[in-house]
């Protein structure tokens, strides 16, 4: 094989892998966002959780202020019943008593409503402070998990940098010139495998002269519908 030609194969791996590192370093805030969120969402089920609480405390609140000026009320007609003169006095104030007898078991219906939420809430409180604690801990895993592979990433990535300097040197101007021209054109992928008298990028069908000229690999050949540069690879190096 033509010594270009193969440097020129070397280097779109090379090239190719720093890409990969360079898209996987890229994609590493969109991952972190992710988790974030992971933990937003729980943090948040465990606050709206939170709030339900403090509603019905509150509700309890008012309802137990409610009852207590019901039941000072009932307190007092008890206290008046005693001073009433006439059958028509005593039977109006037993019905403001049978009236606020029947508040205070609204009243405390409700207060029962509350307590049986209130036990309801706190189960449901702990099971979702148990999902973010459980959340929180995958996702540290997972952060850790990342900042390996953003470091590895990198790693990757100065080492494609060496390699690529190395083959860069190891090739003729024109030749890197050329290169770097249909790399620019092709978003990064200059060298194609030619095979079965394909272009195995662009899929078009290479002319049978150019494509046996390929095969050779003893010259640096574009396909002449991509400019991409190309290579034939046997069964056997393949």
């Amino acid at each position: 094989m033509h010594p270009d030609l193969e440097h020129l194969i070397q280097l779109q791996d090379v090239d190719s892998a720093a890409e990969k590192a360079r898209r996987r370093i890229a994609d590493m805030p969109a991952a972190v966002a992710a988790l974030d969120a992971r933990i937003a969402e729980r943090m948040n089920a465990s606050a709206a959780v939170k709030e339900r609480i403090a509603a019905s405390q509150a509700s309890r609140r008012e309802i137990e202020k409610e009852l207590a000026v019901v039941q000072g009320r009932l307190s007092k007609y008890k206290g008046q019943l005693m001073e009433v003169k006439t059958n028509k006095e005593y039977q109006a104030m037993q019905k403001e008593m049978s009236a606020a007898e029947q508040e205070v078991r609204g009243h405390e219906d409700r207060l029962l409503d509350r307590m049986e939420e209130a036990e309801t809430l706190a189960a449901d409180l702990k099971t979702a402070e148990a999902a973010l604690k459980a959340e929180q801990a995958e996702v540290a895993g997972l952060r850790q998990q990342l900042e390996t592979e953003r470091a590895a990433a990198e790693a990757d990535l100065q080492r494609t940098f060496a390699q690529r300097a190395t083959l860069a040197g190891q090739l003729s101007r024109d030749t890197m010139m050329l290169y770097e021209r249909v790399a620019h054109g092709r978003k990064g992928l200059a060298v194609a495998e030619a095979r079965d008298g394909l272009c195995t990028v662009c899929h078009v069908r290479l002319r049978p002269q150019v494509f046996n000229e390929v095969r050779r690999n003893d010259s640096v050949i574009q396909c002449d519908s991509c400019t991409r540069i190309l290579f034939f690879a046997s069964p056997r190096s393949a």
